[in-house]
């Protein structure tokens, strides 16, 4: 028989989880996410090269949510820069007229990506690794630039018990990372929830819990 025992939620827009590669690169963003707002017609991304003596090409691209390399409706310019040793280039993301035709009601993901070229060396035998950094770009329609203080959308967020394991509905128009759960009543973890990532408007089961 399914427990109807709800838990309060540790829920945070998915804009709030960093990117990934950029500790040990020498060219990196200079943030781990980006939202580009149904108003905008660019956004700028900082290219820092932490290398004080080599001088780096930065090749940049956006991936739609499958991790397809798209042209259409994001597109990165310019595509290929190269920056100086201890230099900050700069790249926009520019939107296409083909952002209209997204889901107006909800946010979007795609991913930005950097990867570093660095120069070829002089030495023989050495071996190059030139190193990525992938971030998350969220399309953000104008229908959810204004956020509702009254009623805040993460009150919506519910996660229900079913038999061993957890069912999270998140009905709002974000994406949604949930971090861990706890009984609303007396603030015991749920047991074997499990961190994940929710789409908008989706519902998807959260690890098994132990009796």
């Amino acid at each position: 028989m399914m427990s109807l025992k709800r838990y309060n939620l540790a829920a945070v827009l998915l804009l709030l989880l960093g990117g990934y590669g950029s500790a040990q690169a020498a060219i990196a963003p200079d943030r781990t996410r980006l939202v580009f707002r149904g108003e905008d017609k660019s956004i700028s991304v900082d290219l820092k090269n932490a290398n004080s003596k080599l001088p780096y090409l930065a090749q940049s691209w956006v991936e739609d949510e499958k991790g397809v390399k798209i042209t259409s409706p994001l597109i990165v310019v310019p595509p290929v820069q190269r920056i100086e040793p201890s230099a900050i280039g700069q790249v926009k993301i520019q939107g296409m007229p083909a952002l209209a035709s997204l889901p107006q009601d909800r946010e979007t993901l795609f991913y930005y990506n950097v990867r570093e070229i660095p120069p070829q060396s002089d030495k023989p035998n050495t071996l190059q690794i030139a190193l990525q950094t992938r971030i998350k770009v969220f399309y953000r329609p104008q229908a959810l630039s204004k956020i509702d203080m009254q009623h805040p959308w993460q009150y919506k967020i519910t996660l229900q018990r079913q038999g061993n394991g957890y069912q999270v509905s998140n009905p709002t128009g974000y994406y949604v990372v949930l971090s861990n759960a706890s009984n609303r009543m007396d603030g015991t973890p749920a047991r074997g929830f499990s961190p994940l990532v929710i789409a908008p408007k989706k519902q998807c089961d959260a690890g098994r819990g132990r009796q």
